[in-house]
């Protein structure tokens, strides 16, 4: 026998990160492929879902063939995912038609019909129904499951009629492994149609199925979050070149792989993710919905604990925007686009604070701290002397600043402040990114070790605790942390003032926004 080993799969907004990770979360092999979302003229954010599978498939069989890991020694699969997403299933477990993105707001209109109001936005029936229940309520903005779904009935027929099950990316792959549709608490969250009660059994809510307009023949089986949803088929095997049979654990929300990926699971202790989109999470003893910030809690991993969720539409993203453009621009002069390095090196050696320059990072609009998806991005205070340099670091300092001030909202919500922050994604892989985080925050930052993957290695974790092999803290205490970046000082003189500039900012540009926007 050779070496025991976890298939860990993180599906995010760009396309599939595949690892091997050891039962002691050792990253032993990973890979990723680039899937494009293809952008509609009305608002849609479409995924090809076979795109996901091919490169899951390609990336399992070079760790395979390649000799890195032995397929006969698979011990299990873990699953996550960007959520909030919708993929609609035929009875032959086939798609009928593309992912809808997280991001796709075209039902909006047929949310804002079935549950809007003026009640912040919604309806008063569907908070009083919904927020006791599950926590949240279903959006108006059409950026979510019920949005999805009634798009696709109203303006996709033929493909909604030919669907037998509607489900969440991380579920889909599931289906792929298992030949099992079923979905858990966990990744229905963004849908509020499930029961978390202290409690009461996790089901779905038949009140709020109708009131959203649902169709409950297409809601999955719900399974308990953590749970094994089935065994790898014998088809999936020989395609992947793994073990037939090997425990399939159900998979979860990207927050939920990053939460234990940060190995920070104790009460109140909170990480950050510089992802494609940010978020700041950590486990909070009671359920409570801030509508104020967009920010709620879900049941959590633990028995009768609750983990708190928010989201930051854009941070990494910001980065790869940015040298997108540069990339644009070096491409009319004929000159060789900058990487990563290239970009980042010179603005390390600009001062803090960018020269006063500031970079609001709302490229697609913003959900915390303030529900806004009509803001967006821009450079203030560029004058005639602003070179790429500073223009880059602004780009790092404003997501920053917007992390500091989801950070205000989340200590009012756990009323303590929190000292420390773990951080992971692919943004804390720049030391200067993780040193500005510290400088704007004004606490240490503890970068974990390959933060890159660290929710390969959080999901893997996990599946070792649904397999009840490993607690939690137990596995939480698997995850090492590399580096402690401390507040430089003199930054708070810096930034504190910049700060206060930037949330102006947002309050002082949202009517032009809105009108620019409508």
């Amino acid at each position: 026998m050779g070496r025991a080993w976890i298939l860990a799969v993180d599906l995010g907004s760009g396309g599939p990160k595949v690892g091997a990770v050891g039962l002691d979360g050792e990253i032993l092999a990973t890979s990723f492929t680039a899937v494009p979302t293809v952008h509609t003229e009305d608002g849609g954010h479409e995924q090809d879902v076979t795109l996901w599978w091919d490169g899951i498939r390609r990336s399992v069989r070079d760790f395979v063939d390649g000799g890195v890991v032995a397929g006969g020694d698979l011990h299990a699969v873990g699953l996550t995912s960007q959520w909030s997403s919708l993929v609609p299933v035929g009875a032959d477990g086939e798609p009928t038609y593309p992912c809808l993105m997280w991001s796709d707001h075209r039902g909006q209109r047929y949310s804002q019909e079935a549950v809007g109001g003026p009640v912040l936005g919604w309806a008063p029936d569907v908070l009083a129904r919904a927020v006791p229940l599950t926590g949240a309520a279903a959006l108006t903005t059409g950026e979510d499951p019920l949005g999805h779904e009634l798009f696709l009935r109203h303006e996709r027929p033929d493909a909604y009629a030919r669907t037998r099950v509607l489900l969440e990316p991380m579920d889909y792959l599931g289906l792929r492994f298992t030949g099992r549709a079923a979905a858990t608490p966990a990744s229905m969250v963004n849908s509020w149609l499930v029961d978390s009660r202290p409690g009461r059994p996790r089901r779905y809510v038949g009140s709020l199925v109708r009131r959203y307009h649902r169709e409950p023949r297409l809601l999955p089986e719900l399974l308990p979050t953590g749970s094994v949803l089935g065994p790898v088929t014998a088809e999936v095997a020989a395609e992947l070149g793994i073990r037939a049979g090997a425990p399939v654990v159900c998979g979860v929300p990207d927050f939920l792989a990053s939460y234990v990926g940060s190995g920070s699971v104790g009460l109140f202790a909170m990480h950050a993710a510089i992802s494609t989109t940010s978020w700041i999470t950590g486990r909070v003893p009671t359920k409570h919905l801030d509508l104020r910030h967009f920010m709620t809690s879900i049941p959590g991993l633990e028995p009768g604990s609750y983990l708190l969720i928010n989201d930051q539409a854009s941070a990494g993203y910001c980065l790869r925007w940015w040298m997108d453009r540069t990339a644009e621009v070096a491409s009319l002069t004929g000159a060789r686009a900058l990487d990563y390095h290239e970009l980042l090196e010179p603005a390390a050696a600009v001062p803090p604070g960018s020269t006063g320059v500031l970079f609001l990072p709302w490229l697609r609009g913003e959900r915390s701290p303030v529900d806004d998806r009509s803001a967006r991005a821009g450079f203030v205070n560029v004058s005639a002397h602003t070179d790429l340099p500073a223009m880059t670091r602004a780009v790092l300092e404003g997501v920053a600043y917007n992390a500091r001030w989801l950070m205000q909202a989340v200590e009012r919500y756990v009323s303590q402040p929190v000292p420390s922050l773990r951080l992971l994604g692919g943004g804390a892989q720049s030391d200067l990114w993780c040193q500005i985080y510290a400088d704007v925050l004004g606490r240490p930052i503890e970068r974990v070790a390959e933060p890159m993957f660290a929710q390969l290695r959080g999901v893997a974790l996990l599946a070792r605790h649904g397999l009840g092999e490993v607690p939690l803290p137990e596995a939480a205490a698997l995850v090492p942390v590399a580096d402690t970046f401390h507040p430089q000082p003199g930054s708070s003189t810096v930034y504190d003032p910049l700060f206060t500039e930037f949330t102006r900012l947002f309050g002082s540009l949202r009517p032009h926004h809105r009108r620019l926007n409508r």
